[in-house]
């Protein structure tokens, strides 16, 4: 199948118009010189690639952390619906046998591969490992310092799913778990207090990712710079961005992206189950009430839970607030599969990869979505 006379999001980060191939379920020729008679004609459309969730703990009532397969199920189909195809959900502060009933159930959905969902690609492992003093709506009673054979052990029990595990740099024994924990998967800053020498000491020791820049983590100071600016200097390091409109201003939306640049933002939704609940709806996050308040999830205390909004809404708010359109869409797509190490596979528009895209409006408010070149 050719689709042509579209706005397609090349492989080098440019739209350009023209035509792509699919065949197999992957893309084929990408702005192909010939264009057969009967290509199915987009009228101009914007055609990105399917989006990757890299932080997200649920959606639909349903949280990935409740070890329940119908549950994470749902997730997936939401997922689809709105443009996400592929997803690394998060967990939280939890003991390691509830970790485990999660991480299994993740195993099986990815060796099941039921049609019609989005691709678990992986599990981001959103604490234990954090600072009591910026635990944000993660569980105190279950924070440990950092546990390399506990985490192997995790990471071996799910079949190496864990692409992204979380630490906080100050806690004793964190740089010799991001040492070890490194040649496993990405080992992102988060949920911390440290100071500029211990960020530094983590990104120098092999962690390359900074988990919702801004939140959980000290702000950036001129005389004592923290978490974000020993990212920024690390060349190697991605900066994921809650991009809701709640948890960060326009501005330092701004700001995050003049300061790493298109080529190393990730945006990510960070929602809860509460995502596409009404305001006021009372739900449960990491053994915690919560509740949908001023469209965002906020614990009875005030502090701000997790967003109630997707990944696909995140990405147009960016492009509202002012970022590139190229970067937004970057951002959303290539970036986080690069994250999780799926960016062989899923990410971007390019022959040999597996072809989920979305055909959209000019404004983004309509989307149409192909999982493996089949529309939903």
């Amino acid at each position: 199948m050719v689709y042509k006379n579209a706005r397609i999001f090349c492989s080098d980060f440019v739209f350009r118009m023209g035509a792509f191939e699919v065949v197999d379920g992957c893309f084929g020729q990408i702005l192909p010189e010939a264009v057969p008679a009967d290509a199915v004609d987009l009228q101009g459309a914007t055609v990105i690639p399917g989006l990757v969730e890299v932080h997200c703990h649920g959606n639909s009532g349903a949280d990935f952390s409740d070890g329940d397969y119908e549950g994470l199920k749902a997730m997936a189909a939401y997922f689809a619906q709105i443009g996400v195809t592929s997803f690394a959900p998060a967990s939280m502060t939890l003991p390691y046998d509830v970790l485990d009933k999660a991480f299994a159930n993740a195993r099986r959905l990815v060796d099941e591969d039921p049609e019609g969902l989005s691709v678990l690609r992986g599990i981001h492992m959103e604490g234990p490992y954090f600072s009591y003093a910026k635990r944000g709506a993660q569980n105190p009673d279950y924070l440990k310092e950092p546990d390399f054979e506990g985490f192997q052990a995790l990471q071996e029990r799910c079949g190496g799913l864990v692409r992204i595990v979380d630490v906080a740099p100050e806690l004793p024994g964190a740089v010799e778990f991001v040492k070890q924990a490194k040649e496993l998967c990405t080992v992102s800053v988060a949920h911390t207090d440290c100071s500029y020498d211990h960020a530094k000491a983590a990104y120098d020791a092999g962690a390359t990712g900074l988990t919702h820049m801004y939140n959980a983590m000290p702000g950036i100071n001129h005389r004592e710079p923290g978490a974000i600016p020993a990212a920024a200097e690390n060349p190697a390091v991605r900066a994921e961005l809650i991009c809701d409109g709640y948890h960060v201003h326009p501005s330092a939306v701004r700001l995050a992206f003049s300061i790493f640049g298109g080529s190393r933002m990730i945006l990510v939704s960070d929602s809860g189950r509460c995502c596409g609940m009404e305001e006021g709806t009372k739900f449960e996050l990491g053994g915690q009430d919560a509740w949908v308040r001023g469209g965002v999830g906020r614990l009875a205390s005030g502090t701000i839970a997790c967003s109630a909004t997707n990944l696909y809404d995140c990405m147009v708010k960016a492009i509202s607030f002012g970022i590139r359109e190229e970067d937004a869409v970057r951002a959303a797509s290539y970036n986080p599969a690069c994250a999780i190490g799926a960016d062989a596979l899923v990410g971007s528009i390019q022959a040999g990869k597996r072809a989920d895209f979305l055909v959209c409006s000019p404004d983004y408010s309509h989307r149409r979505v192909f999982l493996a070149g089949k529309e939903l």
